[in-house]
This record gives structure tokens, sequence and C-alpha cells, in this order.
């Protein structure tokens, strides 16, 4: 893979999904059913995974960089999930600090294309799915 083949992939996977943060209230998509489609289809690795969940309004990517950063100092494989990015895509999914690697969000991407019709996510949705796999991957504790 290239660096062109990635940011191109990247730039697809934008186009092709809606983002709220982009689209606004047209890519809102309620309700759990999707989503569980899609973790299904991926083998639900959430299910395999240790997760802490922060929600609320304001805050939270301080608040889970700070966690990861104490799990990391207590000498755990801590993986991060945030958006959006300041510069690479990959700053998105990080264990223990270091950013996704390249090679694996393109293929990731590539897998978009396969996924069954009823299957329909968001930006969001699949950059979550996305991560979880990552993690497992990684064997974050």
């Amino acid at each position: 893979m290239t660096n062109q083949q990635y940011q191109e992939a990247v730039e697809w996977l934008f186009v092709q999904l809606p983002n709220y943060q982009i689209d606004g209230q047209k890519a809102y998509k309620p309700g759990l059913e999707n989503i569980i489609k899609l973790c299904a289809f991926f083998g639900n690795p959430q299910e395999k995974l240790k997760c802490i969940h922060i929600g609320g309004t304001n805050g939270k990517g301080s608040s889970s960089n700070m966690l990861a950063s104490v799990l990391q100092e207590a000498g755990y494989k801590v993986g991060l999930y945030n958006s959006p990015h300041l510069i690479d895509f990959t700053e998105r999914i990080k264990v223990n600090g270091k950013n996704c690697d390249r090679d694996f969000v393109y293929n990731f991407i590539l897998k978009l294309k396969n996924l069954p019709e009823d299957i329909k996510p968001s930006f969001f949705e699949f950059t979550t799915i996305m991560a979880f796999e990552y993690f497992y991957q990684q064997k974050v504790e």
C-alpha cells in the first residue's frame, strides 16, 4: 500500500459514510440494530475486550487521555479511541499512545466494500468497529 492509496481510502471513507460532524442530523442513526449487525459481521471483537466508555458533553478527550495515561503507567496495554483527528486519521485509534497502523486502516476500509447490503454503517459506527478490531488484534488489556 502506498501513501497515496492510504489517503485515497481515507478520503473515500469520509465520502461514503454519513458523518455527523460533516452531515449533521442526516448522519444520525437511532437505535442499536445497525451497530449490532456490524459488530456481528466482524465477529464481535468488543465482547473480547475490557472497555471504559466515557460519555458526556465536554471533557471526554481530556478525561480519556488522562485515564489512558494512568493505566499505561500502571503497566497495562491500553487502547484509546478518540475523534476527531488533527492531522492523520490514525490519530483516532491508539495503543499505548502510538497511532494505529496505516496498513490496518487501509485494509479495514477495504472490508467496507464487502458488507452485506442490510448493514449501512455511519462513519462513527464503522470507525468504532475499526477501533474494537484493532484493539482486539493488538491484545489491549
